[in-house]
């Protein structure tokens, strides 16, 4: 795998911002298909959906990296940080909490950022 530092063009990458930005509003058109369908959803399903999407997201972001988290401390972080209730809760080390804590500060952002568009 080659990481973008090390394409021979870096960092004076070029793209075609046109077909990304058509590529882009699919993307969030199908998002926001998405949001609508999971608000139909009660609040206890919300939550459990948001959990599993940001296990997910931080375990396979991880791996990108090269790092290897336990599932069951990642899911037990998140948790304990949007105020879900989990059977048999794994403790998170301190290097699973970092790394939790670094993602969901970026998605709050993100949150943040689509909320004033």
């Amino acid at each position: 795998m080659t990481y973008i530092h090390q394409n021979s063009h870096w960092p004076d990458l070029q793209c075609d911002t046109k077909a990304l930005g058509v590529q882009l509003a699919a993307v969030r058109h199908r998002q926001g298909l998405l949001l609508g369908k999971l608000s139909s959803f009660g609040e206890a399903l919300r939550g459990e959906a948001e959990l599993a999407t940001l296990t997910l997201e931080v375990v396979t972001s991880s791996a990108i990296e090269g790092e290897r988290l336990p599932v069951e401390e990642v899911r037990s972080s998140i948790a304990r940080r949007l105020g879900i209730d989990v059977a048999g809760p794994a403790s998170a080390s301190r290097a699973v909490e970092g790394v939790v804590g670094m993602m969901m500060d970026a998605t709050d952002h993100d949150r943040r950022m689509a909320h004033r568009r």
